[in-house]
């Protein structure tokens, strides 16, 4: 008998002392493999992004699309590897993205994108700051995010500069844990000294803002001036030090008035406290069924480094945060879990390997009853070793256990587990001939039997399989394991199946020959109904040709309902996430104060919703972003304009709805909510399958400005007409307000005045200006000191236009000249449309 590659397997390994020590080191590596292969909800997609910022201050978008935003775009895509470039042009500000081909490693595509703006410096046009490059990867997402809020009780007592202070020291000691990546905070404002000038004070101690910038920024150094000798000794030489506070700043001497001294006190405020930044964030929690209390707070987000187990890092966070909850964070301040990245990919992970358990041992349990305890033991051993033995080569390819991974094994095992079945279904069967062979020749010919096409269905399952491998974008690599790792499971199922296999049933077969007995050639109940239906078919030519089109006309008959629509098709089911989004975008323009008007209604519809646990409003400031933020750049919603709401869930355990259907009836309840005009609010899931920028995109090019952006209101219509499209939007928006102020060169040149005076007076104000650090020494962080205006003056008023400038000749021998004489206000809409009004106001 021509045993083939099965046969002579089997014959070189049955009686061989390396086989069993070949079972032992399968189970231990593969053992080991489940131990420290990284645990993940997601598979670990590498899609680099690289944003290129550019500040391109008074610039129009028109112009700065010619001037910046064309010659970026020319030299990223020059770039090896760049897949998509997208950009994105206003007034003043400039953003190229360049998305690189899935797989490229971050620090390569980073590294590539610097190398190529340093060799093309030159093509940057005058007056245009540097690029600033920021490289944003899925290791970058957090797996673990600290809410920090005050309890209700004592949320008057705590303020965002107090939380923000908290919550930094927390990340200080947990970037202690081992595999820890980026950290940032969201919300809170850190403590800064801010010089709050009055224009009216100032004017009329002819004191300009150069002169009370000057004065701050100069008495706030602190150098090495060198060395002095002395004895022997060299000492080193500092000159200078910080302010400290509010005295140190306020005493300092300006100049005089009428022979009495002016101080910094006498024209300006200085306030120490939270810097004005427009963002704030705030906590939902349900205190009972019914009842919610609303406190600020601040988000610390907590990332790991490439390769490292988010299971691990996340359970090692939650350890030393249980530890510094008795000596760092104060009693009256909660902090919660609203992510755990770590927790979830555990969770879902042990769910799956039940279910993989779970079938293994169905399966074992029917080969028992079918054929006997005997075949059912080795399957109980052929499986589990072919499994671990997948688990081995997928951390040895770089998998990791997700849920994509862990259905590929849960996908295989209903065939992986057929080539076990049929070796040691056919060995028994030759047993219980009883024709005189020895058992060991009856158990190789039993395999080299069935060999062949045990190899053939090997293979053809592979051949299927393989293919998925090569499918482009982020679909390829994210499905990936389900190829890889069947695949495997394919081939170590065949080897196992031929090894392992026949040597554990020789070692679990009766010692006599003659004590054997199988029911092989008995059909049993099985046999019989098989019997009664197979042999009308095979009776004839004729019978058989009509069952095999019956068959397919019941096929093309199947087939028939995705054209009628009447099953639903999804190339991914829905997962069942414990958070869910809600993004609000009002018009441009729109104050903090709207914002955290309209999330806060927002939040009280999503309180009636018994499956939220909390919810965490962000005005102005973006949410710890996840790996679909990742990709639509929801890390870059920094205006007062946006918000985003986080809605937490309870664990999938405790509730009957899935995320899914709730997200389903937010969106229904949002609809009621009392919004601005021109107000975009849209219900974003975490997707099953890779994200993408949206689930329908249209991407609309024309001749001109003008076309794409009338092609795309007709488009919203039609959109907005079909019933299971939601949240349309659009990447134009509205026009942004603004105030332009132009010089009035006439009377710039009557009163002596420089242009770059006005306008280094114009940026203070309103923008103000940095002078430093008070430096207060250690585990104490540096306060910064700002000359800046307070919020509430922030108004083109005639106060503000009083605002003395230098001048250097002027009628009447006045030195000073008001800001106001010197420019013109013309307010304009950003991009396009501007109307002028001239404000002419008295010369101080």
């Amino acid at each position: 008998m021509n045993l083939g590659l099965s046969g002579r397997l089997t014959q070189a390994t049955i009686a061989s002392p390396l086989t069993p020590l070949f079972l032992l080191a399968s189970l231990i590596v593969g053992l080991i493999a489940v131990a420290v292969i990284p645990r993940e909800e997601e598979p670990q997609i590498s899609v680099p992004m690289v944003d290129i910022r550019v500040n391109a201050d008074g610039l129009r978008g028109p112009d700065a699309v010619e001037l910046v935003t064309k010659p970026l775009e020319a030299i990223v895509k020059g770039i090896d590897g760049v897949e998509h470039v997208y950009s994105q042009t206003e007034d003043d500000r400039v953003m190229v993205t360049a998305r690189f081909l899935v797989g490229t490693k971050s620090d390569d595509a980073i590294l590539r994108v610097h190398e190529k703006m340093r060799a093309n410096m030159d093509r940057i046009p005058v007056g245009i700051a540097e690029p600033l490059i920021v490289g944003r990867g899925i290791n970058d997402v957090a797996v673990t995010v600290l809410t920090l809020s005050p309890k209700p009780a004592a949320a008057g007592r705590w303020t965002d500069k107090d939380l923000y202070e908290l919550a930094d020291k927390l990340r200080a000691e947990l970037t202690k844990v081992d595999s820890i990546g980026l950290t940032y905070i969201s919300g809170g404002a850190a403590q800064e000294i801010r010089v709050e000038p009055d224009p009216e004070k100032l004017s009329l101690f002819g004191v300009t803002l150069q002169q009370l910038v000057a004065k701050v920024k100069d008495a706030n150094r602190s150098f090495l001036a060198g060395q002095v000798r002395d004895a022997g000794i060299v000492r080193s030489v500092a000159a200078g030090q910080t302010l400290s506070g509010i005295p140190d700043i306020g005493l300092l001497l300006i100049s005089t008035r009428d022979g009495r001294p002016v101080y910094v006190k006498d024209v300006a405020a200085v306030v120490i406290g939270p810097n004005t930044l427009e963002h704030r964030v705030w906590n939902d929690a349900r205190e009972g069924k019914d009842d919610w209390q609303r406190t600020p707070a601040v988000s610390l987000a907590l990332a790991k480094r490439a390769g490292a187990n988010a299971v691990v890092v996340s359970a090692d966070i939650a350890q030393r945060l249980a530890g510094l909850k008795s000596r760092l964070i104060p009693e009256d301040v909660d902090v919660t879990v609203t992510r755990d990245y770590g927790e979830t990919a555990n969770e879902k992970a042990n769910e799956l390997l039940f279910h993989l358990g779970l079938a293994t041992v169905s399966i074992v349990v029917l080969i028992a009853i079918a054929i006997g305890w005997r075949e059912a033991l080795v399957t109980l051993v052929v499986i589990p070793t072919t499994i671990l033995l997948t688990l081995f080569a997928a951390n040895l390819m770089g998998y990791t256990i997700n849920r994509v991974s862990l259905f590929a094994l849960i996908f295989s095992i209903g065939i992986l587990v057929d080539d076990a079945i049929v070796v040691v279904e056919n060995i028994a069967r030759h047993w219980a001939m009883r024709d005189g062979r020895p058992r060991v020749q009856a158990t190789i010919e039993a395999v080299a039997e069935v060999g062949n096409p045990t190899i053939v269905a090997t293979l053809t399952v592979v051949a299927a399989l393989l293919p998925m491998l090569f499918v482009s974008g982020l679909m390829g690599p994210y499905m990936a394991p389900i190829p890889a790792n069947a695949s495997a499971a394919m081939l170590f199922s065949f080897f196992v199946a031929m090894v392992v296999a026949p040597w554990l049933m020789l070692r679990l077969a009766p010692k006599e020959a003659a004590g054997v007995s199988h029911a092989a050639h008995d059909e049993g109940m099985l046999g019989r109904i098989y019997r009664r239906f197979a042999t009308p078919v095979v009776r004839s030519k004729r019978s058989a040709w009509i069952f095999l089109l019956a068959v397919g006309a019941a096929t093309l008959l199947s087939m028939t309902l995705f054209a009628t629509k009447a099953v639903t098709v999804k190339l991914l089911p829905f997962d069942n996430k414990s958070e869910i989004a809600v993004m609000i975008d009002l018009p441009e323009g729109a104050s903090l104060e709207d914002t955290e008007r309209t999330l806060f209604a927002a939040a009280d519809i999503a309180h009636g919703l018994p499956e939220i646990t909390s919810v965490q409003s962000y005005a102005g400031t973006p949410a710890p972003f996840n790996f679909n933020g990742l990709v639509r750049h929801y890390y870059l919603r920094e205006r007062p304009e946006l918000g985003e709401l986080q809605v937490n869930l309870e664990a999938r355990g405790n509730r009957k709805r899935a995320s899914h259907d709730i997200a389903l009836d937010l969106r229904q309840r949002l609809k009621a909510l009392a919004i601005p005009s021109g107000t975009s609010i849209k219900v974003v899931e975490v997707p099953p399958g890779p994200p993408v920028l949206a689930t329908l995109l249209a991407e609309i090019y024309g001749p001109d400005a003008a076309t794409p952006r009338a092609v795309t209101f007709e488009l919203k219509k039609i959109f907005n007409e079909v019933p299971f499209i939601v949240d349309v939007d659009d990447s134009i928006g509205e026009k942004r307000p603004r105030l332009r102020l132009s010089i009035d060169q006439d009377r710039l040149e009557f009163f002596g005045v420089e242009q770059r005076d006005v306008y280094d007076t114009v940026q203070t104000l309103f923008g103000g200006v940095s002078v430093g650090y008070s430096h207060r020494g250690e585990d104490r962080n540096p306060i910064e000191i700002a000359v800046k205006l307070p919020k509430r003056d922030l108004a083109w008023t005639e106060a503000l236009a009083s605002t003395p400038v230098p001048a250097t000749r002027c009628p009447a021998a006045k030195r000073l000249s008001n800001s106001d004489r010197s420019s013109r206000l013309r307010p304009r809409r950003a991009l396009r449309s501007s109307f002028g009004v001239t404000a002419a106001l008295p010369i101080w």
